[in-house]
């Protein structure tokens, strides 16, 4: 039975940074572009696979039932006529995917918009004074809350999403390797062999209408879970200043942009525990995907339940141009680390994205911690 199968029924809530409770239990794996010296494997540190392939757990296809036209009496022929309602059925998916993340899109911009007017009248009001307790900014605390617990339904909507993307394109591949070995097949004529190279270009075309699909799933629930992060520590702060009927000047109300640091700031993981796996991004990209997928494959026999946090590690040498770019490139790096992650069957409400940097670090690095 395939991990995804035994595993993903019991795929939880939007988590939260926690404690690894793997770290003497699971070997730690170091992950880089070089293949591994003696030394390294000793030290625990194992190189990357020789060759990437996108791991995906495996998927039942399921056929969509389509009629068929101009299709041949051959063999082959019957396999494009399959091959063509597959991918007619996949089509229909990816539409009607991209118009549900639109419309969960429109809903994320009006709670987090609600939440943000309400916060902000707040703060302005509490900034100026008023009466301890105030019952009427208690009111309004209790909207923003109701408005943070709506973004909270948007994001699982966007989690629930990213598993319907990610197992299209566990489809799409599957479908693009059938209509490649459909080539093959022997007793076809010019037209079948036209017809197959029809079908395998509109699926080039829609597996990357999947991929673009994906980023923008997992971007999409990166930033919103950010702002619920934030929102909580905002809402914390603003119920102790309604009690005390001020909010210190010193208090400063978390922005819900990606580039403010929340309020309710955790301290780096990389500071606390050990990782469960370090991806080195020493090489522009580094072939991990296989030995990613043996390591989460091993954390999910060990327990079902088991839960991945995402670290973007940059170092804090040189300029302060130097140091932002390559900040931004090691977001970048977990954010298609987690994307790798969700096309191998786990859900994007299982992974958890944030970044740091260290000294102690010459390149860019992925960080992944299970509890």
């Amino acid at each position: 039975m395939s991990i995804r199968v035994r595993h993903c029924a019991i795929f939880g809530l939007v988590l939260l940074l926690g404690g690894c409770t793997y770290a003497d239990d699971l070997f730690g794996t170091n992950w880089s572009g070089e293949q591994p010296s003696p030394n390294n494997v000793a030290a625990g540190q194992i190189g990357a696979a020789s060759e990437s392939s996108s791991r995906a757990l495996p998927t039942q296809p399921s056929r969509s039932g389509a009629t068929v036209t101009a299709s041949t009496s051959t063999i082959v022929g019957e396999q494009v006529q399959r091959l063509r309602g597959d991918l007619s059925h996949l089509k229909s998916n990816v539409a009607q995917r991209q118009q549900e993340l639109s419309v969960t899109r429109e809903s994320v911009k009006r709670d987090s918009q609600t939440y943000v007017d309400t916060v902000t009248g707040l703060a302005s009001h509490l900034k100026n004074g008023t009466t301890p307790g105030n019952p009427n900014l208690m009111a309004q605390w209790t909207q923003a809350q109701s408005s943070l617990n709506h973004l909270i339904g948007d994001i699982d909507q966007l989690s629930r999403l990213s598993s319907q993307v990610a197992a299209d394109i566990s489809f799409a591949t599957y479908l693009t390797k059938t209509t490649n070995n459909a080539f093959s097949l022997e007793g076809a004529v010019d037209e079948d062999h036209h017809q197959l190279t029809e079908i395998k270009n509109e699926l080039d075309t829609t597996n990357t209408e999947l991929d673009a699909l994906l980023k923008n799933v997992t971007d999409e629930i990166t930033q919103q879970s950010e702002t619920v992060n934030n929102g909580t520590g905002n809402l914390t702060v603003l119920a102790r200043a309604i009690k005390a009927g001020t909010l210190s000047e010193s208090t400063r109300v978390a922005s819900t942009n990606r580039s403010h640091q929340a309020i309710n700031s955790r301290e780096p993981l990389t500071n606390r525990v050990r990782p469960f796996v370090v991806i080195n991004f020493k090489s522009t990209h580094p072939k991990y995907e296989d030995a990613l997928y043996t390591a989460v494959s091993r954390a999910l026999d060990r327990d079902p339940s088991v839960k991945f946090d995402l670290v973007a590690v940059s170092p804090t040498a040189g300029t302060a141009d130097q140091i932002a770019l390559s900040s931004k490139t090691a977001k970048e790096n977990a954010e298609d680390v987690m994307r790798s992650l969700v096309k191998m069957g786990l859900p994007a409400d299982r992974l958890t994205l944030s970044a740091t940097t260290s000294s102690e670090v010459r390149n860019n690095e992925v960080r992944i911690f299970v509890h």
